[in-house]
């Protein structure tokens, strides 16, 4: 009754029906929770829990499935941001704590290279700033190299050095593994943000990052939350921010629940064979669209390594008599809507990410296509 109840409010809210090709996007909800997931989150509102005991199991949990020593569950990505740079300044000072985001007295320099400057729905330097912390941006958005960043991590003010590992990226950016190198050869420690990397976290861990960042709301499809791992003497400061900035930051027990649900799920995950019937789903896809009117259409793997393809197609305006950004606004207008990636639509192409679709889902959007290219 609870779950017909909580579908009728979306239903309500939003007409017409909403099909999400864009992938782990905010404003479209970001993913679905398995039925799983929603059924601990859901259990978790009608209990009382010691938030304590249910971060320490959250705690095990994260490290089991990262390998990193310790972990904890913070609001979001975003916020685990900021709360990353805190616990690095203020550690588990009380007093230090209290004083963010004042940063009297404390190393309060972030070194990020410009390559890495990515908005994710804000810009990830105000993330930085919300510590109470000042960006230093290095190189430029075309190149920023492991030598580029020497002379800020040097600096006496220097608290670490934030990196990012996301396909929003742009341009030559430092080598990780060697720029978290230099980072401790100079006494630095590493954060990494990886929002959307979680099928990756070892591999990325391996770079010497001291904490990874990590959604758990995209691929692994729990509640809103953000995973921190690494270091425990550095996750023990992150939740000692509790007692400061990180009071509005704070995760809730259903987003525990849903997040320890989630991580045993993917645990038991055979990804191989997920990642399968991924390539198979794609290779429908394309080899549909291929037949339309006024379409090429192909798959293109993760560029971080995530394991499952997109799929591409290009359309042609001379003989369609829309381009590629007129035809996703004629998806997105449509009933149902389609919500598609249009980061390449000046080049003509539209990308679409299946990976949390339905096949009748898929079926629905290549009818839709079908429909605007008439």
């Amino acid at each position: 009754m609870a779950t017909r109840h909580c579908a009728s409010v979306i239903h309500r809210i939003q007409t017409p029906k909403l099909i999400n090709a864009r992938g782990t996007f905010t404003p479209l909800g970001v993913s679905r929770s398995s039925p799983g997931v929603a059924a601990a989150a859901a259990a978790a509102l009608s209990e009382f829990a010691l938030l304590d005991d249910m971060q320490n199991a959250a705690s095990a949990a994260i490290a089991r499935m990262s390998g990193a020593e310790a972990g904890t569950v913070v609001h979001c990505t975003a916020a685990a941001i900021t709360l990353a740079i805190a616990a690095i300044m203020a550690g588990t000072s009380p007093e230090r704590t209290e004083a963010l985001p004042d940063t009297s007295g404390m190393r309060h320099r972030v070194v990020l290279p410009a390559t890495h400057t990515v908005d994710y729905g804000h810009p990830i330097k105000q993330a930085v700033r919300l510590a109470g912390a000042t960006p230093v941006v290095v190189g430029t958005p075309e190149r920023c190299g492991v030598g580029d960043l020497l002379a800020e991590l040097a600096h006496r003010d220097t608290a670490c050095l934030l990196m990012v590992s996301s396909r929003l990226v742009q341009g030559e950016g430092p080598d990780l593994t060697a720029a978290a190198a230099a980072a401790h050869a100079h006494g630095v420690p590493v954060v990494l943000d990886g929002a959307a990397q979680d099928f990756r976290v070892r591999q990325l861990l391996t770079t010497g990052a001291d904490i990874l960042l990590i959604s758990a709301q995209k691929y692994l499809a729990a509640p809103t939350a953000g995973l921190l791992m690494g270091r425990a003497d550095l996750i023990t400061a992150v939740r000692a921010q509790e007692k400061g900035i990180g009071r509005g930051m704070k995760a809730t027990k259903e987003a525990i629940a849903g997040v320890m649900t989630a991580l045993a799920e993917r645990e038991a995950l055979d990804v191989s064979a997920w990642a399968s019937a991924q390539a198979r789903m794609v290779a429908r896809f394309t080899a549909r669209a291929e037949r339309l009117p006024c379409l090429t259409a192909w798959s293109v793997p993760d560029p971080n390594g995530l394991p499952f393809t997109r799929a591409h197609i290009r359309v042609d305006p001379s003989r369609a008599g829309l381009n590629a950004l007129e035809l996703a606004a004629a998806l997105r207008t449509g009933n149902p809507q389609v919500w598609v990636m249009e980061h390449r639509a000046e080049a003509g192409e539209l990308v679409f990410e299946l990976a949390a679709l339905r096949d009748d889902e898929v079926d629905v959007i290549l009818e839709r296509l079908a429909a605007c290219l008439e």
